[in-house]
C-alpha cells in the first residue's frame, strides 16, 4: 500500500505499507480480533519491554471491518530500497532444500549461531535476538519461525537485526498450538520439557549461555518479564481487543510468566 492524500492505496511497486485485514482462514477462536491481536502485542512489545519494532496502527476499513497496517523498514524515506534477509534466506533453507516445514525445522540456538556468522556486532545484536525469543514466549507467540527474524544492511555496510515484526499472541486463535515455533536447542529437548510439560526460564536461561550472553544479564533479562505489569494490564485494556479476547490475553500472560519463573530444570 502507499498514502497518497491521507488515503492508503494499493499499488505494484512503491509501496510504503503493509495491510493485514482479518485472515480469510477459518481460525479457532477471536477470529475477528487478529489485527487488533498484532496491534496491541506490537505495542507492549514497544512501550513496554522497549523492543524496536516496525511502525504500526490498527485501523477501520470502509465496510467497517478492522485491519492491521504497518510501514516498511525496508524502504528508506526516500523510497531506496535496503538490504534485507530473513534467516531462512540466509541459512539457505528453501521448501526445495528442506521440505514444506523449512521455516520451522530448525532452532533458536541455530538461530543464533547463524547470527554470529552475519552480524560483526555479535554481543548487541545475540542479546537483542535473546530478548525478542523471551518476549515471543512470553506472549505466547508460536509462530516466530526463521522468516520472522531478519537482518538488514547498515549505512555502515555491516549487518543488524531489523525491527521486530509479525508479533501476536498466536495461542490466543490457535489454543492447541506449539508454545515455540523452533526447537530451543539443536540436539537435545530442554530438560524441564520433562519436568514440567513445557518450556521454562531455565531453558532461556540455558539459551543465553549457548549466545555467550552473561548469566546475571540474562537473568535480569528474564525478570523483568515475569514481574506483574500494570502498563501491560493498561494496553490491554485499552486495546481494540473484544472483552473476551481481552479476558484470554492476560491469562496467556500470566501463563506464561509463571512457566518464566521457573528457573530449575529438575
Amino acid at each position: 500500500m502507499r498514502l497518497e492524500r491521507g488515503a492508503l492505496k494499493p499499488v505494484e511497486e512503491g509501496g510504503q505499507y503493509i495491510l493485514k485485514p482479518i485472515p480469510g482462514t477459518t481460525l479457532p477462536r477471536h477470529q475477528r480480533d487478529v489485527p487488533a491481536n498484532e496491534h496491541l502485542t506490537m505495542q507492549i512489545a514497544e512501550q513496554v519491554y522497549d523492543l524496536e519494532t516496525a511502525a504500526n496502527a490498527c485501523i477501520e476499513l470502509a465496510d467497517g471491518e478492522p485491519a492491521y497496517v504497518t510501514r516498511r523498514f525496508d524502504r528508506s524515506p526516500e523510497g531506496k530500497r535496503i538490504a534485507q534477509e530473513d534467516f531462512c534466506q540466509l541459512m539457505g533453507r528453501t521448501k526445495k532444500t528442506h521440505g514444506q516445514q523449512y521455516k520451522y525445522s530448525s532452532s533458536y540456538e541455530r538461530l543464533g549461531e547463524a547470527l554470529k556468522t552475519y552480524c560483526p556486532a555479535y554481543r548487541v545484536e545475540a542479546e537483542k535476538l535473546f530478548r525478542q525469543i523471551v518476549f515471543n514466549y512470553a506472549v505466547g507467540n508460536g509462530d516466530a519461525h526463521l522468516k520472522n527474524f531478519s537482518l538488514k544492511e547498515t549505512e555502515f555496510g555491516d549487518y543488524v537485526l531489523t525491527p521486530a515484526y509479525d508479533l501476536m499472541c498466536t495461542k490466543l486463535h490457535l489454543p492447541r498450538e506449539t508454545r515455540f515455533a523452533l526447537d530451543v536447542f539443536e540436539e537435545k529437548i530442554p530438560a524441564s520439557r520433562k519436568t514440567h510439560g513445557f518450556v521454562t526460564g531455565a531453558d532461556l536461561i540455558e539459551l543465553a549461555d549457548r549466545y555467550g550472553i552473561q548469566r546475571q544479564r540474562a537473568i535480569k533479562i528474564l525478570d523483568r518479564f515475569c514481574e506483574d505489569s500494570d502498563d501491560v494490564d493498561r494496553l490491554i485494556a485499552r486495546s481494540f481487543l473484544s472483552e473476551q479476547a481481552r479476558e484470554d490475553y492476560r491469562s496467556i500472560i500470566e501463563d506464561r510468566r509463571r512457566a518464566l519463573r521457573i528457573r530449575s530444570k529438575e
